[in-house]
């Protein structure tokens, strides 16, 4: 393939774990992107998983690349992960030879490219939407000014980065064959200051968390209040999706923000996404407009969203919305 023989070194992921220490979903798109990359590029794929204890993730992350290295780093647990990761990290790739690191584009991706960046002197490329391997090296698409433009960028010739991956902008998929997990030991101190997690405060969780929804139904300002989500919430449990907004709806404390979909919110990829009172405004568009249906239900004809969306009811959301879903518990 074209840039095959331009390939050095490897595609590396810098991956995350969750709370329970499982593989955050967002490392396996990332995984599975490096797998991609690599097959173009004629190289191959690995992953670093830092954590106090890495063993569940780094399997887990075997099932997507074909080398991982794990290192049980004890700080990664009582201090902010991203710095000690970065600087473990970087102590790993600093013998390697990558051909470009990939990390996710939420808060500890971004801290953790920008650490890297400073330790290892390389460039960075943010909020890719789409990655591929074009003449030797990464072909980056990026979302500027609010998703008004869709940029491509690359580095220079014969340099490597470190480019951030959106969430749902890659579906995971695993390797046919599993890989190998390596061991290794935290190698020296930890020179930069380290953030210590001195409180850490849960926030009650949705029922089906909106990254991982095949279905949802989000709710716009049109909606009027924290009373008309009762509507959105009923046709959300009757289709099994979740729930999202717009950020009119969770500045206005109709809905907590681990709901918002858009620029400022979660990017999201179901298979359906049903918009009540919803305008369709550029920085929510950027948020959803993956999605593989989109149906809006608006009762203006010129909102933004009819430019978009795969069918708009026009009318108003709560004559339509009861309706459809009377309609859907009858078929129940």
């Amino acid at each position: 393939m074209a840039g095959a023989k331009d390939a050095k070194g490897t595609i590396w992921v810098v991956a995350e774990t969750n709370a329970d220490g499982s593989l955050a979903k967002s490392s396996t798109e990332v995984a599975t992107l490096a797998r991609t990359l690599a097959e173009a590029a004629g190289a191959s794929a690995a992953g670093i998983v830092i954590a106090a204890d890495p063993k569940a993730a780094a399997a887990e992350l075997a099932g997507y690349v074909a080398r991982v290295v794990a290192v049980a780093e004890p700080k990664a647990a009582g201090y902010a992960w991203a710095q000690v990761a970065a600087q473990r990290a970087a102590a790993i790739l600093a013998s390697e030879s990558p051909a470009v690191i990939l990390t996710g584009a939420g808060p500890d991706g971004r801290d953790v490219a920008g650490t890297l960046s400073a330790l290892l002197e390389r460039p960075v490329l943010v909020n890719a939407t789409a990655v591929a391997w074009k003449d030797g090296g990464p072909s980056v698409e990026m979302s500027v000014f609010g998703g008004k433009l869709i940029t491509t960028s690359a580095f220079v010739d014969g340099e490597w980065g470190i480019v951030t991956v959106r969430p749902n902008v890659v579906t995971a998929e695993e390797a046919g064959s599993k890989g190998k997990v390596e061991t290794q030991a935290p190698a020296g101190d930890l020179d930069l200051p380290l953030v210590k997690v001195v409180d850490q405060i849960t926030e009650a969780a949705a029922a089906l968390p909106i990254e991982e929804a095949r279905v949802i139904v989000a709710g716009g300002r049109g909606v009027g209040g924290p009373d008309g989500f009762a509507l959105v919430r009923e046709i959300a449990a009757v289709l099994g999706g979740a729930v999202g907004a717009t950020r009119a709806a969770v500045d206005s404390g109709w809905i907590p923000y681990n709901q918002q979909i858009g620029q400022t919110g979660k990017i999201v990829k179901p298979q359906l996404y049903l918009a009540l009172g919803i305008s369709g405004a550029i920085q929510h568009k950027v948020g959803m407009q993956t999605a593989g249906t989109i149906i809006g239900i608006n009762r203006d004809p010129d909102a933004p969203i009819a430019e978009f969306a795969d069918l708009v009811v026009v009318g108003d959301l709560f004559e339509v919305g009861k309706a459809l879903l009377a309609e859907l518990k009858s078929r129940a």
